[in-house]
């Protein structure tokens, strides 16, 4: 067996990060405990665990819904600096506003001054470890890319740095050096591959496709060698599907059925009763709030807008079966007296507080009377207009596929992609959707409601 190195794994590293936010924390309060006059809770509180457990849970909460465990975020110093602070004033104005699980407000209101120093300061000073030493090539994950295609090395070396940098490339394998390629290349003639990797300590080797052409074919019996020695052998396809959390376009062909399986929760009757129990609960949450905030968009449409205050259109629902979508407007009145047309980024036809309308989501709220009928679900694929969904499914046999499950408020597509305007963009999002569909299940669905949030309060994605 090889001798392992030390790495990290997606997981490992976002198990790290929430472990250690968490035991600074603690040791924090501690250290303020001792050193200044915090008795907003104490150790020998009977109710202190309780607290405490209170406090780890706001953190955790909020760490995720501002991106504290995005690898991407967490290795830039001013992102995670920015992300501290507003993790930290949002745990301790809920920490502090929550009475009946928390401890009672302080008289003395220096006491939440030094919760909030206690939470930003510890996470800060290990995130800041985290930065320069942890997140550094001496703890990546090293790997080593065997292909024969130039294309294919080049895009997926161009994707690991974009998508996965906790990766550190050892090299390539190909018949012939790329040119302009900055990343060491490897020779294939004579090579000892079960030598190399263990001179270098690689953990994954990332093949171009499995008994693609007779180049490949030569190192299948090392590969399986080195399987049983522990070495990860992975397919570019599920790598890509990996970093990318979406179906490979290559996946997309007359032998889809091979690679695209729907999820068992498909046909899981408690996953889908949980799942509509969650819509309805939603659902009742997102139309009091219609009704709250109808008077004040109805003012603003008033003035801005001049026009009807909802709009209705036609969209595709589950199995193809059209329904009426409810939509605050947010375009001028005949938008598309010349036919349907596809949303643009700074679209002409868009009135500025149909951009706040657009940019804030609160143009999305009248729908929740379309997942209360049952019509929509609060996470799922976006419903598109039938004229669309006929375009794109003529250039894009798969598209009809997302029309299994039905559409949804939010989805895996809106959280990972930006707004799509055109049929490409669209066929991309495709992809997304039907990784949702493959992968779908309570974790992922309770992540893309955060990612949801996180868009919403950051503008993204549009």
């Amino acid at each position: 067996m090889f001798q392992k190195s030390i790495n990290f794994s997606i997981s490992e590293r976002k198990f790290l990060l929430r472990f250690f936010d968490v035991l600074v924390v603690i040791i924090g309060l501690f250290l303020v405990f001792y050193f200044f006059d915090f008795h907003y809770f104490k150790p020998n509180d009977s109710n202190f665990y309780g607290y405490l457990i209170v406090l780890i849970c706001y953190v955790l909460f909020f760490g995720q819904l501002f991106e504290m465990y995005n690898l991407k975020v967490s290795n830039d110093a001013y992102q995670t600096l920015k992300n501290t602070l507003i993790t930290g004033l949002l745990t301790t104005f809920f920490y502090v506003f929550t009475p009946f699980i928390t401890p009672v407000l302080p008289v003395n209101r220096l006491q939440i001054v030094y919760l909030f120093l206690a939470i930003t300061i510890s996470i800060y000073c290990w995130r800041f470890i985290y930065i320069q030493f942890i997140f550094s090539p001496l703890f990546f994950n090293k790997i080593l890319i065997i292909g024969s295609n130039k294309e294919f090395i080049e895009t997926l070396i161009k994707d690991i740095k974009m998508k996965a940098p906790y990766n550190y490339i050892v090299g390539y394998v190909s018949p012939n050096s790329i040119e302009n390629l900055s990343i060491n290349y490897i020779k294939a003639t004579n090579l000892d591959l079960k030598k190399l990797v263990k001179a270098h300590k690689i953990k994954e080797i990332i093949v171009e496709d499995f008994q693609k052409n007779e180049f490949i074919n030569n190192f299948t019996p090392k590969l399986i060698s080195l399987f049983n020695e522990g070495i990860i052998i992975t397919s570019s396809e599920k790598f890509m599907e990996f970093i990318y959390k979406c179906i490979p376009e290559s996946q997309l062909n007359e032998n889809f059925y091979n690679y695209l399986n729907f999820s068992l929760n498909h046909q899981n009757r408690i996953y889908l009763i949980f799942h509509r129990l969650f819509d309805i609960i939603i659902s009742f949450i997102g139309i009091c709030f219609l009704i709250l905030s109808i008077p004040f968009i109805a003012i603003g449409n008033l003035f801005f807008n001049k026009g009807s205050l909802f709009y209705l259109q036609e969209r595709v629902g589950r199995g193809g079966v059209l329904f009426k979508i409810i939509k605050f407007r947010t375009m001028v009145p005949g938008a598309e007296k010349n036919g349907a047309e596809w949303a643009q980024k700074n679209d002409s036809r868009i009135t500025k507080f149909g951009k706040f309308l657009r940019n804030t989501r609160l143009d999305e709220v009248p729908q929740f009377i379309n997942i209360l009928k049952g019509e929509m679900s609060v996470i799922g694929p976006r419903p598109e207009r039938p004229e669309f969904v006929e375009s794109l499914s003529k250039e894009y046999p798969f598209y009809t596929i997302r029309n299994v499950i039905k559409p949804g408020l939010t989805g895996w597509a809106q959280v990972e992609y930006p707004y799509a305007s055109s049929k490409e963009e669209q066929y991309v999002k495709l992809r997304y959707d039907l990784y949702y569909m493959k992968e779908r299940n309570l974790l992922l669905d309770f992540k893309i409601i955060i990612k949801t949030i996180s868009t919403v309060l950051f503008y993204k994605n549009r």
